[in-house]
C-alpha cells in the first residue's frame, strides 16, 4: 500500500514538473498540451515503460534454451524471493552491470550485461541477480521505470521548446529566456526526483538481495568489481540515455563516484560497509547464537551440468563464445 501511495505521489510530482516546463515554453496553451502529454506518458509508462527501457538499453530477450544455467539461477533465486520468475534479457556490453524493470512481479524482467557474466564469479552474479529480484519484490521497478521515462520526456520537451522558439507567448512572464533556462533546469529537476527515489532504494535492495542470496559479501564483492569497471568500460546505450542510469545496480555513466547530492547512487564504499555489517548480523540469530548458514548461490549447480557460454543474440559484441560464470 505504501509503495502504491509513493508511486502516486511521484507521478503527481512529475506531472506537475511536466506542466511547468510546458508553461515556461508555451504559456497556458503549452501547459495544457504538456498536461495531455503527461497523461499519455502515465498510461504508456504504466503499461509499456519496461519495454521502452529494455529497447533503449539494447536489451534482447534470452530464451531458456540459450542459457539454461542462467535461467536455473534466476528461477532458484526467484523461489527464495517468493516471486514469479522474471523474463531474462541480455545487454551486449563489456561493462558489468544489471537492472530490473516491470510494472509488478508478475510482469517483470531482469537484464544482465555480457560483461557481468564474463567478469564476475558465479556467486557474485547470483548476488547481483538477487539484488534485482529485491527491487522486483519491493515493487520498486514500476516507480524507477516510470521515473526514467518521465525524466527523458521532460528533457526532450525542454529541448523541443527551445528548438521551436518557445516561450514567446504573452502569458509566459519569462519569455524566451524562460525557455532557455528550462532547458537546463528541467533535466536537473528530473534528476533530483530520480535521486530522491533511487538512493534509499538501492540500500533496501542490497539488504533484500543479501537475504535472498544468503551471501552479503558476494554482493559486496560484486559491487566493488562493477564500480571499478563502470568507469573504465563504456556502456554506450546508457551514455545515450542517461535518464536510465538510476535503474542499474551501479551508475553506468562515467565521472560520478561521489556520494553527494548529484549522484544517482549511494557511494559504493558505503554500500559495501552496510553489507559487511549485515553479514556480521546474519551469522547469529536473535538470541545471539550462531545461526545455520543459508545455502549459498555459490553451491548452486546448473541442471545440465558443466559451464555455459554467453548466449548469442544476433547483436554486435565481443562476448560470444566465451565462458560464463558457471564454468
Amino acid at each position: 500500500m505504501f509503495n502504491t501511495f509513493r508511486t502516486t505521489v511521484l507521478l503527481a510530482a512529475l506531472t506537475a514538473l511536466f506542466m511547468a516546463v510546458g508553461y515556461v515554453i508555451g504559456g497556458t496553451a503549452g501547459m495544457m498540451i504538456a498536461f495531455g502529454v503527461a497523461l499519455a506518458t502515465n498510461v504508456i509508462g504504466y503499461w509499456n515503460s519496461d519495454k521502452l527501457v529494455l529497447r533503449m538499453q539494447n536489451a534482447v530477450p534470452v530464451a531458456q534454451s540459450q542459457a539454461p544455467e542462467l535461467y536455473d539461477m534466476v528461477h532458484i533465486l526467484s523461489q527464495r524471493a517468493g516471486i514469479p520468475t522474471p523474463a531474462v534479457y541480455l545487454i551486449q556490453t563489456d561493462q558489468p552491470n544489471a537492472f530490473a524493470t516491470g510494472r509488478n512481479p508478475e510482469n517483470a524482467a531482469v537484464a544482465v550485461s555480457s560483461g557481468l557474466l564474463q567478469q564476475l564469479q558465479t556467486h557474485e552474479v547470483a548476488a547481483v541477480i538477487a539484488h534485482e529480484l529485491g527491487h522486483i519484490r519491493n515493487r520498486d521497478t514500476l516507480t524507477m521505470t516510470i521515473t526514467a521515462t518521465f525524466a527523458g520526456a521532460i528533457s526532450m520537451l525542454a529541448q523541443f521548446g527551445l528548438f521551436f522558439g518557445g516561450g514567446n507567448r504573452r502569458d509566459n512572464p519569462l519569455g524566451g529566456f524562460g525557455a532557455i533556462l528550462m532547458v537546463f533546469l528541467a533535466p536537473v529537476a528530473a534528476m533530483l526526483v530520480q535521486m530522491a527515489i533511487s538512493r534509499t532504494r538501492e540500500y533496501e535492495a542490497d539488504k533484500a538481495g543479501a537475504e535472498i542470496s544468503g551471501d552479503p559479501m558476494a554482493l559486496a564483492s560484486a559491487l566493488q568489481k562493477i564500480a571499478g569497471a563502470a568507469h573504465q568500460k563504456v556502456n554506450v546505450a546508457a551514455e545515450q540515455n542517461p535518464a536510465m542510469a538510476h535503474m542499474y545496480i551501479i551508475n553506468p555513466l562515467s565521472g560520478q563516484r561521489m556520494d553527494n547530492l548529484f549522484s544517482t547512487h549511494p557511494d559504493t564504499a558505503n554500500r559495501i560497509e552496510a553489507l559487511t555489517n549485515l553479514a556480521a548480523s546474519m551469522r547469529v540469530d536473535d538470541k545471539g547464537r550462531k545461526a545455520e548458514p543459508r545455502p549459498s548461490p555459490r553451491n548452486i549447480t546448473p541442471a545440465s551440468g558443466g559451464g555455459w557460454r554467453v548466449p548469442q543474440t544476433g547483436q554486435t559484441g565481443d562476448s560470444g563464445g566465451q565462458r560464463g560464470p558457471w564454468g
